[in-house]
């Protein structure tokens, strides 16, 4: 379409879209459901943290089931993992410069998975959801409740921050949904000004008088509400990190955690080199919801796909670092099928049950009266990715820029905490996934052969 220079479609009308097979869909559903519903006793939320530090004092690591993150998140939601990423390496703290070490057991409990549900009013569900991971929370102040906050914001804003104030949490996360501000970045801003402050980049004039330290949640709060306002220095963090490093000047980029300018999410490529390796890669860069080696491990696409790498369901953790073809693969395997996903409507949290558990090809050839392989639809994720990176390259975007800071690689390594002396060798990494799809190895832009075998064409026109 886009070499006919179509610039949108609209669609208009009124009868219901309707699926090939009503029955299939629904004997799929019902078997689905099953998995979705099996929910046995679990520890209580207390005890999250304490799991994570097991695994992360033991030297192997267990595949990832996402049966057991949908226990987690049938109960507690996405916040269930709270404590437990402390613990393990999987949350960054202190700008991504601290560990558990910093904000260990004792303060992440504020944010303990229990300490949220307590607030807890009603749960809810997204349509049609079974699961129903959200909810609505009481709080104190003037908005009276909120959105059940979510791993990403009670980290970002938590951890990162070293705040253990759950209410200044609650009250931000409220903040900053009126807004229709991200409270990823919001939070990752707010570390980058605070290592600025404690640098000396930033003084308390440049920040209209706040005390800029860590853990300081009235400076939080009123810092958050001046971006909301672009207000004195609110104004100059209303952008990003990057986009203030860029005017602050004074190597302040040095502390400014993004890929491409987003704001990294709160999971440690150190702990999960698959996490970098998509922060970097995407067309969209900095993005969490993609693909990591424990996604790839929850997947489980080689159930249904025999040509994909099997992980072994138990391992040792240095396994993670090694750059191989086997990792490419899964990478670029999670990049395929998560275009598929977003592109069917799916959720993540549900295609973590596995392919098995989640019948989502078989899904797609009830709805379209297809009969198509799961390969098949892999193709169609693929193509999706090429096209997305094509696209960028077109308008003059470098794949090459999107490299996160060295501190978010391990560069140097962390000296202490669970992520200690990881380091990951992004540069055969990214290299060996762009020659997954048919990249060119060094620059990440599509060749014309990739282009013709997908059908995108080829020629200045696309690339």
């Amino acid at each position: 379409m886009g070499a006919k220079r179509l610039k949108a479609v609209v669609l208009d009308g009124k009868k219901r879209i309707g699926v090939h097979n009503r029955a299939e869909i629904k004997r799929l559903s019902q078997l689905c459901n099953k998995w979705v519903q099996f929910q046995p006793l679990f520890l209580p939320g207390s005890m999250a943290a304490y799991v994570g530090t097991l695994m992360r004092v033991l030297p192997t690591q267990m595949a990832m089931d996402g049966l057991l993150y949908k226990i987690l998140l049938k109960k507690w939601g996405t916040g269930s993992m709270n404590q437990m990423s402390v613990e393990m390496g999987d949350s960054p703290i202190k700008n991504w410069k601290g560990s558990s070490e910093d904000w260990g057991i004792t303060h992440s409990r504020s944010v303990n998975p229990d300490a949220i549900r307590k607030h807890e009013k009603v749960k809810y569900h997204c349509y049609a959801c079974p699961l129903g991971c959200g909810g609505i929370c009481a709080m104190q102040g003037k908005y009276g409740e909120t959105h059940k906050p979510e791993y990403e914001s009670v980290l970002a804003l938590g951890g990162l921050l070293m705040n253990t104030d759950l209410e200044s949490i609650f009250h931000l996360c409220e903040v900053l949904n009126r807004a229709g501000m991200d409270t990823i970045s919001a939070g990752a801003t707010v570390a980058f000004a605070i290592e600025c402050y404690e640098a000396g980049i930033l003084t308390k004039e440049d920040t209209d008088g706040l005390e800029l330290t860590w853990g300081n949640s009235n400076a939080i709060i009123a810092l958050i509400e001046k971006m909301v306002r672009r207000e004195g220095i609110g104004d100059l963090l209303a952008d990003g990190s990057k986009a203030a490093a860029r005017k602050i000047g004074k190597n302040a980029g040095n502390y400014a955690m993004h890929a491409g300018g987003q704001e990294l999410p709160m999971h440690d490529g150190r702990n999960d080199p698959g996490y970098g390796v998509h922060y970097a890669v995407e067309p969209a860069p900095g993005r969490h919801n993609v693909g990591a080696q424990m996604y790839y491990e929850m997947f489980q696409l080689w159930k249904v796909m025999k040509s994909l790498p099997r992980v072994k369901p138990l391992y040792f953790k240095g396994r993670k670092y090694v750059a191989d073809e086997e990792k490419a693969a899964m990478a670029a395997a999670c990049s395929k099928f998560m275009n598929v996903v977003n592109c069917a409507g799916l959720c993540m949290f549900g295609v973590f049950l596995g392919a098995k558990r989640i019948p989502a090809f078989d899904w797609l050839n009830a709805a379209t009266g297809w009969h198509r392989p799961p390969e098949h639809y892999m193709e169609i994720g693929e193509r999706i990715q090429t096209l997305k990176q094509a696209f960028n390259i077109r308008q003059g975007v470098d794949p090459r820029t999107f490299w996160p800071a060295g501190r978010v690689i391990g560069r140097p390594p962390q000296t202490k905490g669970a992520n200690r002396g990881r380091s990951i060798n992004m540069e055969k990494m990214i290299s060996d996934y762009y020659t997954q799809f048919g990249w060119d190895p060094e620059t990440g832009r599509p060749t014309e052969k990739t282009m013709a075998r997908l059908g995108l064409g080829a020629g200045e026109d696309v690339v």
